[in-house]
């Protein structure tokens, strides 16, 4: 009797279950992204309205909104390691409470690069100052993210960066200023993320599933082989 090969069997089985979770997980990540990419072209459509108006919104992420935030141009900041057009730097973060809101905001100020040394002056102030934001969920930190040290952050951890700045717990979104809040600073650059997302993953699950094929096809030519070459009784 020919004896099967449970061990090639029981090498194949979990390295093929691994390839195919690997390219159901980049097929679930494709719609995801696809998602995300309409909603930020949908929110682009949208002109900027008052922040109230835009939370109240069935979607406030990549909407604009106009906010005002007091002593924002002088407010305490963190900084957060980031790169922008290929310069590495830093962006500015501090804490927004914006009239009428009961929770306070992360407001990230822009970026500044690393050739740039001076930074805002920090006073405490009321001064109200209003500017043109974009919302963004703001992302939990993963796993592997680097501790901040010294002030400085790694990842965009939104509950330690309103512990550092001295605040309670922020809005689930981060307002991304879209005009410098400090015009004499002209290293400072307001930005947001690109919202043009790169979406790759069909790609990626493609070439998951067809390595899977591969093994499947390796697993029944090596069989194939084996039970051949193994006399009969």
């Amino acid at each position: 009797m020919k004896r099967f090969p449970w061990l090639l069997t029981l090498f194949c089985l979990p390295l093929l279950a691994l390839l195919v979770g690997l390219g159901s997980w980049q097929a679930q990540r494709m719609v995801w992204k696809e998602g995300l990419i309409s909603t930020a072209q949908a929110a682009a459509q949208h002109p900027p309205v008052s922040l109230g108006q835009v939370l109240a919104a069935q979607n406030p992420e990549f909407r604009r909104a106009a906010v005002v935030c007091p002593g924002l141009a002088t407010a305490p900041f963190v900084e957060m390691q980031s790169i922008l057009d290929g310069q590495s730097g830093s962006r500015l973060i501090s804490i927004c409470n914006p009239p009428g809101e009961t929770r306070p905001f992360l407001v990230d100020r822009g970026f500044v690069p690393d050739s740039v040394t001076t930074r805002p002056q920090v006073i405490a102030s009321t001064l109200p100052l209003s500017i043109l934001v974009e919302l963004r969920r703001t992302p939990r930190p993963g796993m592997m993210s680097p501790a901040p040290s010294e002030g400085r952050f790694y990842a965009r951890d939104g509950a330690a960066m309103a512990r550092a700045l001295g605040s309670p717990l922020p809005s689930e979104f981060t307002l991304f200023a879209l005009a410098s809040t400090n015009p004499e600073m002209v290293g400072l650059k307001a930005s947001s993320p690109p919202a043009a997302f790169s979406n790759n993953h069909l790609g990626y699950a493609i070439t998951w599933f067809g390595l899977a094929i591969v093994l499947i096809g390796f697993y029944v030519a090596l069989i194939g082989r084996r039970l051949k070459k193994e006399p009969s009784n």
